[in-house]
């Protein structure tokens, strides 16, 4: 039996993505044939400063990007977390955020990753948290890449939608008003 859609205000995720900048990846792959490879690469392209996590790559480059082994070795601080890992890793990928300073503002965890008991204390810690979402995917709908596809972006268009500032970027647009 599987778990209830979770629920996430478009205002909600369209506000993460325009205000988080910096993103940690934990579980962040090498492999370009991984879907974290693909959301690394895409919001790397997109002008997110992207910071791959894989104890197993540290020190390498995936995608230009340095790897680091835990959250603690990156050099600066980050806006949000993507947890790129199983839903029994969530737990403890939390106890990394929560030992960061300052901490990011968003934990973000990626399609199928849900973990309520850590989800409840990074909230109790202030943090904003997304479960069963991929950041790819929601900026690729949010700004109208998907919809101009014809993919699930509630918006029917037959206009292609206009270049913002950014390497191969739509942008994350405002919901149009009715």
């Amino acid at each position: 039996m599987s778990a209830a859609p979770l629920v996430y205000a478009d205002d909600t995720i369209r506000t993460i993505l325009s205000d988080c900048k910096r993103i940690a990846i934990v579980g962040a792959s090498p492999k370009e044939i991984r879907p974290s490879f693909f959301v690394l690469k895409y919001l790397t392209l997109k002008g997110f400063k992207v910071f791959p996590v894989n104890p197993g790559s540290a020190g390498t480059e995936i995608f230009g990007q340095t790897c680091y082994a835990r959250l603690a070795d990156i050099p600066e601080p980050v806006d949000m977390v993507d947890i790129f890992r199983g839903s029994d890793a969530v737990p403890g990928v939390l106890d990394e955020i929560l030992a960061l300073r300052p901490l990011p503002k968003v934990v973000w965890m990626q399609l199928g990753v849900r973990h309520q008991e850590a989800a409840r204390r990074a909230e109790e810690a202030g943090l904003t948290v997304v479960m069963d979402r991929c950041p790819k995917i929601e900026y690729a709908r949010l700004s109208g890449e998907i919809g101009w596809n014809g993919v699930n972006s509630r918006i029917l268009s037959s206009k292609k939608p206009t270049m913002r500032a950014g390497f191969q970027s739509f942008g994350i647009v405002a919901r149009p008003k009715p």
